[in-house]
């Protein structure tokens, strides 16, 4: 038996990646290596886009109902540098404050409701392909087996065996130079808990405040996400390079980093969990090797500061998930499946600049020093702030109209495209007959969406031989930004084409016709 779509890795891309292609009617299997959810709390939450894209999904109620905070973040950090957001009229930078294993439970209920089949304690263990599909060598519970599938993309994690296995370069760079990068949850000493403010009270250092504190010897982030327990990171730096891999950490290792970049002993006990990362910013040269592809942390390693991860690789996911249904339903335009990579390769490239200019914010030295006190500065300025949250909530993400890196060709005058094609298009209230809705509402089953929202010609009927991909949507509403008589939303909730109110009803036609070929093959 060979199956349409293998996902290889069941955390937080995998499960999204799952629940994509299962609504767009396909039945992806699911390979996880672990026997249970992991109860490591990689990441404290999600941030940015994706936090929208739950709502198109119509999951960020179930979200809510189990995060300690949902909406737009007042404050941030850059580098450890304070971003007050409240003082952007429109915060495109909104959190779900909800540990990691709490992400995943969600959404493996979710691919279980879809009817997913998750195959946990299945570890892949070699990958090869020919031009018709691919082969997956697995150890599982009962014993070693082959399974084939169209195509397979790999979650599975930075050391992806799928990447390794299928040719696909991982270049990029590790920091030799941190000493110490420990990051753990531990209970600390009741005594040291300022009464009065968030932070603790050192013993000949005095009030250290939850948030990032760094010195000359590196960094130490504090903060308490639940009563009694506090989350501490530790980095240390060192004058020479660190080679040698010093195997896994423990809770005395972690205090005596900590009290050398402190200059103070935070007393610690109990750690529920505790690990040693390693600062590697990495970049797979390729997201597609021909029936293979990756997504998330398979693709793309980076800095966890500012928390870009999750929202990424998510992302990544929602991207990757209709256009790889499309393929394997035989409707694909020829280029679809390729646009995976022309779009969120770039994505992925911003995020690690902005990883590692972060991570540079809190190198040692007088010249780092100096530098943050001029990036303090300019976050003062309301115009840098607002660039700030909106690369990295990723609200700043375009998309050519092509699909692809825009080749600097002008298009000619009549088909010049509306300034909404290629953005995402925030909610807003529709009316559909006399009923009340959003626009988030109609993205619900992860379908193409054409909105028609009125005019002197009926756009939706020239798209009706689409009808069976394509959601035909007539209703009354205003985009929250450039006026639109209609509007042609693709399932991951980027605009591929639209008309403004005044354009002509046969250029209209012709222009949608184009972008309904372009994006969702031909009639």
């Amino acid at each position: 038996m060979t199956d349409d779509v293998i996902v290889a890795g069941g955390g937080p891309t995998g499960l999204m990646l799952a629940c994509e292609l299962r609504l767009a009617g396909l039945r992806p299997v699911v390979l996880e290596r672990l026997a249970e959810v992991s109860t490591v709390p990689k990441a404290n939450g999600l941030g940015g886009q994706i936090v929208h894209m739950l709502d198109h999904r119509g999951l960020l109620d179930r979200f809510r109902e189990r995060a300690e905070r949902v909406g737009p973040a007042p404050f941030f950090q850059f580098g450890a540098l304070p971003m007050d957001l409240t003082r952007l009229g429109t915060n495109p930078l909104h959190v779900i404050v909800l540990s990691q294993p709490g992400i995943e439970r969600l959404l493996n209920e979710r691919a279980v409701e879809l009817g997913v089949e998750i195959r946990r304690g299945h570890e892949v263990t070699g990958v090869t392909q020919d031009a018709e599909q691919v082969r997956l060598a697995v150890r599982g519970p009962d014993g070693d087996r082959e399974l084939r599938a169209r195509y397979v993309v790999g979650c599975d994690g930075a050391s992806s065996l799928i990447r390794k296995q299928s040719g696909i370069g991982f270049p990029g760079t590790t920091d030799h130079h941190t000493r110490t990068h420990i990051l753990a949850d531990v209970v600390v000493d009741d005594a040291v808990i300022a009464p009065d403010r968030p932070g603790l009270v050192l013993a000949g250092l005095g009030a250290v405040p939850y948030g990032v504190t760094r010195t000359a010897r590196g960094v130490v982030a504090i903060v308490s996400f639940r009563p009694g327990i506090h989350r501490l990171a530790v980095i240390e730096w060192s004058e020479e390079p660190v080679h040698a891999d010093e195997g896994p950490a423990d809770l005395a290792e972690l205090d005596a980093a900590v009290e050398r970049v402190l200059g103070a002993r935070v007393p610690m006990s109990r750690p529920e969990w505790l690990v040693r990362l390693v600062n590697n910013t990495r970049q797979a040269d390729r997201y597609r090797a021909g029936r293979v592809l990756l997504a998330g942390d398979a693709a793309h390693v980076h800095s966890g500061l500012g928390g870009p991860g999750l929202n990424l690789g998510l992302l990544d996911a929602i991207n990757l998930g209709w256009k790889l249904a499309a393929q394997v339903q035989g409707w694909a335009p020829p280029a679809l499946l390729d646009t995976y990579h022309a779009e969120r390769h770039p994505v992925g490239r911003r995020v690690l600049m902005q990883s590692k200019a972060q991570a540079a914010l809190l190198g040692p030295g007088e010249d780092i020093t100096r530098l943050r006190e001029l990036f303090g500065e300019l976050l003062e300025h309301d115009g840098v702030l607002s660039h700030m949250a909106d690369m990295m909530a990723g609200a700043d993400v375009r998309y050519a109209p092509s699909g692809g890196p825009a080749d600097g060709a002008a298009p000619a005058p009549d088909r010049q495209p509306h300034p909404a094609v290629g953005g995402w298009l925030a909610d807003f209230p529709l009316t559909i007959g006399t009923e009340r809705t959003r626009l988030a509402d109609l993205m619900n089953r992860a379908r193409p969406l054409l909105l028609d929202l009125g005019g002197p010609d009926r756009l939706a009927d020239a798209a009706s031989a689409w009808k069976d991909r394509v959601d035909i949507v007539t209703a009354a509403g205003t985009p929250p930004t450039d006026p639109a008589r209609a509007l042609l939303v693709r399932p991951d909730g980027y605009v591929a084409w639209a008309a403004a109110p005044d354009t002509a009803g046969e250029q209209a036609r012709a222009t949608l016709l184009d972008a309904l070929t372009t994006w969702f093959g031909p009639a």
